[in-house]
């Protein structure tokens, strides 16, 4: 006789790994200056480790009680006696189906060369040579792992915080995007501005559905008055720069840490035209991958007054 043992009982849950960069590149080309951006945006950030430990931070990340979600690592030839374990380790990952992704940070000969000079630090593999030689090897040693880069950024002609913006955009959009909810409401002019809102369009330059008397009465969320409004050529128009818009802005607010952004559509009454567009665009974000909340704030004062 066998007991039925509930699947929840007998399998363990699927556990997730974390999200691994692995930042390596050129010394002086701004290695410190990427971890510092991961470390602000909340990553668990180590600086010069060794290859061999990859995979044993991997394991520990993903022990039970673990809260480490996004992990930084800084992984570069200052240990050269161990950074040639490096590719081995990735492999390793791979096999393992352990995701990570790799920015390689570097810069022009001359412009290392200045950094170093402005700096009066040694390069770590300028042991008895020039720090050009050091340079040189510390590139050729690099070639390999270069090769792997998910991403690759010369800082040449770069300020820091233009390095920042860089690896924010690039490693920060996707991965932030579940942190931020956005509200999307609809409001009449007439009864005045959301207080709230941190973007507000004007839609009072569409044709008015008020004006057609079978359509008065009506709202945005019936038939008739959505294909009124999203049927006019001038509403293709308007939507075919205000979502692209929007999907350029939002990641924006991402990496500046905001999380939540509320956008409100406004025309005459809150009860026609920015109702229907209100909804057109929660439900563009939502198929973005963004949590949209959708109010309609004076949807029913025309009608209850009609």
């Amino acid at each position: 006789m066998t007991d039925d043992i509930p699947a929840c009982d007998t399998a363990e849950a699927a556990v997730v790994p974390p999200e691994l960069v692995v930042i390596t590149g050129l010394s002086g080309a701004g290695r410190s200056e990427a971890m510092h951006t991961f470390e602000d945006l909340g990553y668990f950030c180590i600086d010069n480790l060794p290859p061999a430990l990859l995979s044993r931070l991997v394991e520990l990340t993903v022990l039970p009680g673990s809260r480490i979600r996004r992990v930084a690592v800084v992984c570069d030839m200052r240990a050269k006696e161990f950074f040639t374990e490096l590719l081995t380790e990735l492999d390793e990952l791979e096999a393992a189906g352990h995701p990570y992704r790799i920015l390689y940070v570097e810069a022009a000969l001359k412009v290392l060369v200045n950094r170093f000079k402005t700096t009066r630090r040694r390069h770590p593999l300028c042991e008895s040579g020039s720090v050009v030689e050091g340079i040189r090897a510390e590139r050729d040693g690099l070639a390999q792992v270069r090769e792997r880069a998910d991403l690759i950024i010369d800082t040449s002609e770069m300020l820091p915080s233009q390095l920042r913006e860089a690896i924010r955009r690039r490693f920060l959009s996707d991965s932030l995007k579940e942190s931020l909810s956005v509200s999307v409401s609809s409001f009449g002019f007439k009864y005045g501005l959301p207080i709230d809102a941190d973007i507000v369009m004007d839609v009072r330059f569409l044709p008015n559905p008020f004006y057609v008397q079978k359509l008065r009465h009506k709202t945005g969320l019936e038939g008739a008055v959505k294909r009124f409004v999203l049927e006019r050529a001038e509403t293709t128009t308007f939507l075919d720069r205000w979502l692209p818009l929007l999907t350029g802005l939002l990641p924006d607010y991402l990496v500046e840490g905001k999380h939540h952004l509320s956008i409100a559509l406004g025309c005459t009454g809150g009860m026609h035209r920015s109702v229907v567009l209100a909804e057109r665009t929660a439900e563009y974000l939502r198929g973005l991958g963004y949590d949209v909340s959708v109010r309609h704030r004076d949807i029913r004062r025309d009608k209850d007054r009609g």
